[in-house]
């Protein structure tokens, strides 16, 4: 425990007290948020926000990493095979969105990577995070993901290897890719308001780490004759995938201080990306990849609702769903203020995330 609030109080003071210190450093560099000429004429509110310092996610990343390795050290745990590979996530989608967000800022266009890059980009952290992830058995052979779809745990008869050694490892990577990418790209296009993807990824990666630390104090026991009903026992760290995700909190809330309305400045896709990494690896490894769809329910409204309008132009030949799209810029041109959506968006966000945890704790109730 004293390593939990450690890291996450670090990793919130990092991030509040720093942030205006790394601000003078963005502006002298001269990372300014560009934005669409499209989109300002639409909402000239945008227009408006041109120049902010973004790249912020830089911000909250570093202040992660310093807020879990001080945490788990000052409270004598140190890291674990699983923490390091949610930092692995975390930094290398981080460094994805860092590339496309320095391609934008140099050039002063909107155009960053292309979405066959960016997915090329996020398949390169994905499928080294996949094959370590069914490596490092513990002393108990339990390594940190494992190769069964998962629910509220790993369902069995839904595991890949049987299907063979190749082809098994190939369904394996190409099943917790799929969880990256589109993870990654819902949070990505989330971040369209001041706050709103901070916000929600406060709720939904909280949760995350209560999932992880109900699952480190139910952990099966060795011996067969004390194992706990509803107990979890191939859990490879979970306790440290409660600390690493509450110095994530912990870095957000901090951030938060200065993304609200009105944002002093923007995480970029360096940060959106982040907050997908780290979505991605505690849904893996806390193996609750399909509960993922009702925790994170917020990020899949953005997407969703693109889609939604890409089908119903085509099927309507030209016709619109939704005045503009993700969904939050609908809301937007129907006259919302930013701040309305915003909290509007973390309100959903929270009951979503509640949702998720209250079916969690059922099923456990329901094995014991």
């Amino acid at each position: 425990m004293r390593s939990l609030l450690s890291a996450a109080v670090i990793a919130f003071a990092f991030t509040l007290f720093l942030t205006p210190v790394f601000l003078k450093f963005f502006r002298k560099w001269g990372w300014g948020q560009v934005i669409r000429t499209p989109e300002s004429a639409n909402n000239p509110k945008h227009g408006a926000k041109r120049g902010t310092p973004t790249m912020g996610g830089v911000i909250f990343i570093l202040g992660t990493l310093v807020g879990y390795l001080i945490g788990t050290y000052t409270g004598n745990n140190p890291p674990t095979i699983s923490g390091l590979l949610v930092l692995w996530l975390m930094v290398g989608f981080g460094i994805v969105g860092f590339i496309d967000d320095y391609m934008k800022v140099s050039k002063q266009n909107s155009l960053g990577l292309s979405g066959w890059r960016k997915i090329i980009g996020q398949l390169l952290v994905m499928v080294p995070f996949g094959i370590l992830s069914l490596n490092f058995p513990n002393e108990y052979n339990v390594t940190p993901a494992s190769d069964s779809i998962s629910l509220f745990r790993d369902i069995a008869v839904l595991s890949f290897m049987p299907l063979g050694f190749v082809l098994g490892w190939l369904l394996y990577l190409a099943w917790i890719s799929l969880i990256g990418v589109a993870t990654s790209n819902a949070t990505n296009l989330t971040d369209g308001l001041d706050g709103l993807a901070a916000g929600s990824g406060v709720f939904v990666i909280g949760t995350y780490s209560l999932i992880a630390f109900w699952q480190f104090n139910q952990r099966c026991e060795v011996a067969p004759e004390e194992l706990i009903a509803g107990c979890y026992g191939n859990i490879r760290d979970p306790l440290d995938l409660a600390i690493v995700s509450a110095a994530f909190v912990g870095s957000l809330v901090g951030f938060l201080w200065w993304n609200a309305p009105k944002a002093k400045v923007f995480m970029g896709d360096t940060g959106s990306l982040a907050i997908g990494g780290v979505l991605t690896a505690m849904a893996i490894l806390t193996h609750t990849e399909l509960l993922l769809v009702v925790i994170g329910f917020v990020f899949l409204m953005g997407p969703g609702s693109v889609i939604l309008q890409r089908y119903y132009f085509k099927i309507t030949k030209g016709k619109r769903l939704f005045l503009n799209s993700p969904f939050h810029h609908h809301l937007e041109m129907r006259g919302w203020p930013e701040p309305t959506i915003v909290v509007r968006m973390w309100i959903i966000a929270g009951a979503c995330a509640v949702t998720g945890m209250g079916l969690f704790y059922v099923e456990w109730l329901s094995r014991t």
